[in-house]
């Protein structure tokens, strides 16, 4: 960041990650349409904003073939105009997987209520330093707690765990997010 152009934040990151799990793991990217499951064929993440209002939940469109600094533009964007009050409905409408992060008002751990049809949500926590052991050692490490809300009608308990082991691994190794 000290050096590029657009500073990345770790919610592009999030953002990112869930976009190729998304790929990995077309279930989760669903939606319930009443009487049918549509599995998603693009990947349109939306990412909650407070306003005073309330919550607004602009959409990164075809999220999976951005940039993470396309992402952090689009994302710092949005957030701008949704405090601005400048956001049009076609900006929050069609969202395919949901992204709520809390992370930055010290909320340790929190479950995120689905926004239809979207058949899941991510709930972000903030990073906390914590000992952690590591090839037998205890070392710092730091720690980020995140909770998937599934739709049972149409993601089960076994496909959001794969999902979560995809994100897990991609954060955990953020250069493959890069290729």
């Amino acid at each position: 960041n000290e050096v590029a152009p657009v500073k990345i934040s770790f919610n592009d990151f999030v953002l990112k990650a869930c976009a190729i799990a998304l790929k990995q793991h077309p279930t989760i990217n669903s939606s319930w349409l009443g009487d049918k499951i549509r599995t998603n064929e693009h990947i349109h993440i939306g990412v909650a904003v407070a306003v005073d209002e309330g919550l607004l939940v602009p959409v990164i469109r075809f999220a999976d073939g951005k940039s993470l600094s396309h992402i952090s533009v689009e994302v710092k964007d949005f957030a701008q105009r949704a405090k601005a009050k400048k956001l049009q409905p076609a900006d929050w409408e069609g969202s395919t997987f949901t992204i709520s992060n809390l992370g930055m008002f010290g909320v340790d751990e929190f479950t995120a209520i689905i926004n239809s049809p979207d058949a899941c949500i991510l709930a972000v926590s903030g990073i906390q330093a914590v000992p952690v052991v590591k090839n037998g050692a205890v070392v710092p490490g730091n720690i980020m707690k995140v909770t998937l809300s599934c739709d049972h009608r149409v993601v089960d308990g076994a496909s959001g765990a794969a999902f979560l082991q995809t994100l897990k691994s991609l954060l955990e190794e953020p250069v493959r997010l890069l290729i």
